[in-house]
Parts: structure tokens; C-alpha cells; sequence
């Protein structure tokens, strides 16, 4: 009676020919008729890894053995590696199909049946199983070493698909990362939103509408922590060499100052949650006097009408009118209006300031250059040492460790003093003047600009208590009627040691006088 068998084929990847599967076909079809064996079925599984069993044609396979194995006396393959490349796993495979189905497993290549009870038979099976891991080992390291090397040494970025915020250009080992404009503005809007406490589904609502397809809860957060966007890039360890954040070739959105300071500010917590709301922009941001921020919701009168008020959380402590509140607020924000003659000397007085920045920025950025000049000859100096063998492999990943720590500062400040300062001066000229009605400047921004607008003001430290905004900080810009506000009991000023502390010494008698019209 004649036997049947079953055949299974495979290749790992779309790199790979097609005809490897033909030829893989061919080898095993010519050993079936060779040794008179009839094939009733095929599997195939093309761009799958040989490192587990988790493929889908061999899913099928094994479910066509539960159910016709007393038809089937062959299970052939073209070589062992098709079938798996790891030992133990396919060891215990063909245990499996011997003892309980009685199949035995047919290398076609090799010409070897291979039978689980004949002891030698058994031994060739695990040699070449043994001999297929290794080779996938030895494969798999000269990758990853590979990769650590482009990625950690030589700051290349590998993957196949650029990063949002980027394009490829360049071909092989000089192909390489560049800015893409128009996305790079989405980039840096979320960033520059989230630094101004814009709540996160603000931020992925806009992106979305300036053109991020990403979605997800997480998105906002994928973005920020992710180095590529400060010109970084994560390097997995790779045997002894240490894994972490290395500077890549590429520019980044924003600098790598700005990309630490959030991640502190991830690991802290982040922001509270704030759901924005046109008609009560204090909630979140003013504070009651137990120092938890107020909520905002509607509440029925006795006719039956809704009022719009802030409330803390807390029973018995504030519920406030919004409309009081707004009042209140409008009257302050009068009062802090800046007289033309002061924005004149300030304007004057930013222009030095700005224009000695530079001067400092200037020399600064020199000596920063000078210093990664340094760094990197330490850095060849250390390399040169280690591949001659006249530097211990501990002592090498000490040195380059902490060079590579100070390249990545050394290069932030590079960054950080290589800005022009035109544009923060149109910047400032543009709208300094606007400061003589900061009640207007309130009016007219939108809900998220109050909120920063307050909060820049106040340091975060707005509160309401018997009827009266007080704070413990007025940004020293507006000062100059401090005392007019107090009378008023418009705002008053609480714990003034530690406002005194913040408080520039240069705030002076001025921020003492009446308003000025």
C-alpha cells in the first residue's frame, strides 16, 4: 500500500525569492516520487520566521494532522530550518508527531527519515536543529551589533518609514533624516501646547486638524516622548555596551533642553485635566483658598434659570459667581495696564537687555563649540584606545558613557545659543505696546491664551477667598499699582515673604503708586 505525506514549505522573508519556494516544492515533490510516497497536501507560510510555530500554515497543518493523521505517514520538508529554528521546540515537535500521530518528519534535502525510538537518527535531528539555532544566533548578533553600531556610533537613523515631522533624503548608509516643514508645525504646536498646560484632547483635536492622521489616547504622549523630535534616538544595550539616549544625525524640531524638561515634567504628573469651556475660563486655573482648583458647572435658580458659577470640590468652601468673578477679574486686569511711559522705557530697556543677550549668546556659543571640539577628540582618543586594546572594556563604557552625557548637553547649549534674537525682539516690539490694555489683551485671546495669561501673571497662584482674588505674586511687570488693587480689595497680596523672594529688588517704590491715565 502506498504511504502519504504531507509537505511544508517556507521562507522567512519578502527579501527572499518566490522561487524558494518553488525550489523547496521541487526538492520535496522529487523525494515523495523517489521513494514511491504519494503528497495529498501542501502548506506554505512565505514571510514567516522559522523562531516559533506561531505561523499560519503551520496553525493549519496541525490542525489537518488532528484530523486526518491516520492517513498521513510523512510530515516532508526541503531542509530541518524550514521547520523550525529552535531546537528544543522542534524536538519536542517531532516527539509530538511520532508518538501520538505516528509521523515522522523527512529532511528531502538531506535524504534523512527521522525516527524519535532510533537513537542515532534522533541525535542528527537535534545536530541539525543545534546547527540551524546557531546559525540564527550568529545571524541575529552580527543585526544587532549592526544596528547598535549606525544607531549609537555613527547616529544614523535605520527604519524603513520616517518619522512624522520628517522625510528621507539620500540613498544607502547617506540617507538621512530632514525636517518636513509643513509637519514639523504640528510637531512643535504640540509640544509648545502642552508646555502652556492645553489640555490634551485640545491638542489632539487640533493636530488633527492641522493634519495629524494619528490617532489614539496615547498619541500627545507618544509624541513627546519620543527623542527623535530633540535629534536623539534610544539604543538598545548590546552585550557589554550601554544602551540608552544618543544624539543622532539628524536636526531636531525642538531642543533637547525643552524634550528633558518635559520628561521631568511627564514623570511628575504631567498637567491636571482641564476640560476647556469658553464661558468659564478660570476653572482649573484660579484656585480656592485650600489650594484645589475650581471646577465650573451651571446651577438652577429658584425661576428655573441656569447660572454659571466656580466651586470647590470641598463643601462649605468657594461658590462663586462667574459673572462676579469675571467682574472682578476685568477690574484688576485694568488696573494693571502698563502707562505708555513705562512700556516706552521698558521697550528701551529690553532692546539692551536683548542686545547684551546676544553678546553673551555669541561668546557663549563659541566656547560651546570649543567644548565639542574637546569632546569629541576625548571621544576618538577613548575609541582608539579600546579597539587597540589599551583600554579595559569596563574603563571604555565608563568614559563613553559620561562623554556621551556631556556631547548631549554640550550640544543643547549649542542650540540653545545659536538662535537669532530678531525674531524675539519683532516679537516683543509687536506686542509690548498692546500691554496698556491688558484688559483688552484678555478679551480678546481665546479661552486656552486667558488661562496662560493668568497663570504667567499670577505664577499659578490666583486665588479666591471671602470674596477677593489674592496671590502671593504679581509678575513683576505688572506691579505698579499693587497698592491701588489692595485698597480696592480688588487683589490682595498674601504671604508676602515668599512673595518678596520672588519679587525682583528692582520692583522698587514704583509698584507702590495710584494707577496713571
Amino acid at each position: 500500500m502506498q504511504k502519504k505525506a504531507i509537505s511544508y514549505l517556507r521562507f522567512s522573508h519578502e527579501g527572499q525569492s518566490n522561487s524558494s519556494i518553488e525550489r523547496q516544492e521541487l526538492i520535496t515533490s522529487q523525494w515523495a516520487e523517489r521513494m514511491n510516497v504519494e503528497i495529498t497536501d501542501t502548506f506554505a507560510d512565505a514571510g514567516h520566521s522559522a523562531k516559533t510555530f506561531d505561523r499560519p500554515d503551520f496553525q493549519k497543518l496541525q490542525d489537518f494532522i488532528k484530523q486526518h493523521h491516520r492517513s498521513v505517514d510523512y510530515l516532508i520538508v526541503d531542509q530541518m530550518d524550514r521547520f523550525s529554528r529552535d531546537a528544543g521546540e522542534a524536538l519536542s515537535m517531532i516527539k509530538k508527531l511520532q508518538s501520538k500521530y505516528s509521523i515522522q518528519v523527512v529532511s528531502a534535502t538531506e535524504g534523512i527519515t527521522f525516527d524519535y525510538h532510533t537513537p542515532g537518527s534522533f541525535f542528527r535531528a537535534g545536530l541539525q536543529f543545534l546547527l540551524a539555532e546557531e546559525d540564527n544566533i550568529n545571524r541575529a548578533s552580527k543585526i544587532n551589533a549592526g544596528i547598535y553600531t549606525a544607531k549609537a556610533k555613527e547616529g544614523r537613523y535605520i527604519y524603513g518609514h520616517a518619522p512624522f515631522g520628517y522625510k528621507f533624503e539620500g540613498q544607502g548608509k547617506s540617507r538621512h533624516l530632514v525636517i518636513n516643514e509643513e509637519q514639523a508645525k504640528v510637531v512643535t504646536y504640540i509640544f509648545n501646547a502642552y508646555l502652556t498646560n492645553t489640555p490634551d484632547y485640545i491638542i489632539r483635536e487640533r493636530a488633527a486638524h492641522m493634519g495629524l492622521k494619528h490617532k489614539g489616547n496615547s498619541v500627545v504622549k507618544d509624541f513627546l516622548t519620543n527623542p527623535i523630535y530633540a535629534g536623539h534616538q534610544v539604543v538598545k544595550p548590546y552585550k557589554d555596551l550601554p544602551g540608552g539616549i544618543f544624539p543622532a544625525l539628524h536636526k531636531g524640531i525642538v531642543d533637547m533642553e525643552t524634550w528633558s524638561m518635559i520628561q521631568q515634567r511627564l514623570k511628575g504628573g504631567g498637567m491636571e485635566r482641564v476640560i476647556i469651556d469658553d464661558n468659564l475660563p478660570l476653572r482649573g486655573v484660579l484656585k480656592c483658598h485650600c489650594q484645589k482648583p475650581l471646577t465650573g458647572a451651571p446651577s438652577r435658580g429658584r425661576h428655573g434659570k441656569y447660572y454659571l458659577y466656580y466651586k470647590c470640590r470641598h463643601k462649605g468652601h468657594n461658590n462663586i459667581s462667574a459673572t462676579k468673578a469675571h467682574e472682578q477679574l476685568h477690574e484688576i486686569l485694568k488696573y494693571m495696564s502698563l502707562p505708555q511711559r513705562l512700556v516706552a522705557a521698558i521697550k528701551d530697556q529690553s532692546e539692551k537687555m536683548l542686545q547684551e543677550r546676544m553678546k553673551d549668546n555669541r561668546a557663549n556659543l563659541s566656547r560651546s563649540k570649543r567644548d565639542m571640539e574637546e569632546l569629541e577628540q576625548q571621544l576618538y582618543s577613548v575609541e582608539e584606545k579600546y579597539i587597540k586594546n589599551q583600554m579595559a572594556a569596563e574603563t571604555y563604557h565608563r568614559w563613553l558613557k559620561d562623554l556621551t552625557r556631556r556631547r548631549v548637553e554640550v550640544k543643547s547649549r549649542i542650540e540653545r545659543f545659536s538662535k537669532n534674537g530678531d525674531s524675539t525682539w519683532k516679537l516683543l516690539s509687536d506686542h509690548l505696546s498692546k500691554l496698556t490694555d491688558l484688559q483688552y489683551v484678555y478679551n480678546q485671546a481665546d479661552t486656552l491664551k486667558k488661562q496662560e495669561l493668568i497663570r504667567l501673571g499670577f505664577d499659578n497662584e490666583l486665588y479666591y477667598e471671602d470674596k477677593t482674588y489674592r496671590t502671593p505674586f504679581v509678575l513683576p511687570i505688572f506691579e505698579h499699582n499693587l497698592l491701588t488693587l489692595n485698597k480696592k480689595k480688588l487683589l490682595l497680596i498674601v504671604d508676602k515673604k515668599e512673595r518678596a523672594d520672588k519679587v525682583r529688588p528692582s520692583g522698587g517704590e514704583r509698584s507702590r503708586t495710584a494707577v496713571q491715565t
